[in-house]
């Protein structure tokens, strides 16, 4: 299934996305795709669904977040051996995690906001994991049926409060709307090999990441099994999975975010996010008038 939250936000409603790539309302069934609404039995319920038989969504409906009331958003970092090269680093000898704050998620689509003072805001492509049960001391050979499924993940960056500010990398990891997650909560029976998928980031139409989750140092099932030996993750909890090579902090020069840019990231299967950049001062005089800011 790819499941959708959709509508205002912080109002959104649960969905799905039908056999022709209609957008279908689930409102009826499920109370959100998040808790209790992400467990085995919940997802084998809604597969008997048919879809046909839901209301569709009217076009230009927002998309939210894929999923709701996320408690951890972790991350692990250079954990695409071509993405560690890139960077001059070395290989990991066990995976590297931070905390992205719940506070950053928003929509695939929604506007990117540069945060204040910011002068190195970075984009990052990623496989994100999307908890579906409680999981405490996991190992990797079963790590997978705690999994509700994947999505895509713009592991945003501000690398100036990231790595010149001190302390840990968190500092350039949670700013508002820095976690963008969707378009599709897609589950793991529709993704033949979580190992071999190919993921894009384009910049205002130029293709700045190419790579597969083929070079990732740590898999799926390796992250939830670690991760879960360090806290307790929770259904609706998050793991985004590390990016491939092309971010704009490896370029000569680098290359960072500014107002007005467009970025536009793919992964096989799990659909296509589209974002625009704003900078905080536009985007405050925005709110101030009313305007739109989405």
């Amino acid at each position: 299934m790819k499941l959708i939250r959709h509508g205002a936000s912080g109002d959104e409603k649960p969905g799905l996305v039908d056999a022709k790539g209609g957008l279908r309302d689930l409102s009826g069934t499920l109370r959100d795709i998040a808790g209790p609404g992400l467990s085995r039995e919940s997802l084998d319920r809604l597969a008997r669904i048919d879809p046909e038989s839901l209301p569709l969504l009217p076009p230009g409906t927002r998309l939210g977040p894929c999923v709701g009331g996320t408690r951890n958003f972790v991350a692990i970092g250079l954990n695409f051996a071509d993405h560690a090269a890139e960077t001059g680093a070395a290989i990991p000898a066990e995976p590297i995690i931070f905390n992205k704050a719940p506070s950053c998620i928003v929509g695939p689509n929604d506007t990117v906001i540069l945060p204040k003072a910011s002068a190195k805001t970075d984009w990052e492509v990623e496989l994100a994991v999307v908890i579906g049960a409680r999981a405490s001391y996991v190992h990797a050979n079963e790590a997978l049926r705690y999994v509700a499924g994947v999505c895509i993940c713009n592991d945003l960056s501000e690398r100036e409060f990231q790595m010149e500010r001190g302390g840990t990398w968190t500092k350039g990891k949670g700013c508002p709307t820095f976690g963008p997650l969707g378009p599709w909560l897609v589950t793991l029976d529709e993704i033949p090999d979580l190992k071999n998928l190919s993921m894009s980031l384009d910049l205002n139409g130029q293709r700045m990441q190419t790579g597969s989750t083929a070079t990732m140092i740590f898999d799926v099932a390796q992250l939830v099994a670690y991760v879960s030996h360090f806290m307790m993750l929770e259904p609706g909890d998050v793991i985004t999975t590390g990016t491939p090579p092309g971010v704009g902090l490896g370029m000569k020069p680098p290359r960072f975010l500014k107002s007005d840019d467009e970025m536009v990231l793919r992964i096989d299967g799990l659909g296509e996010q589209r974002q625009r950049v704003v900078a905080f001062d536009d985007w405050t005089a925005k709110v101030a008038a009313g305007e739109p800011t989405n």
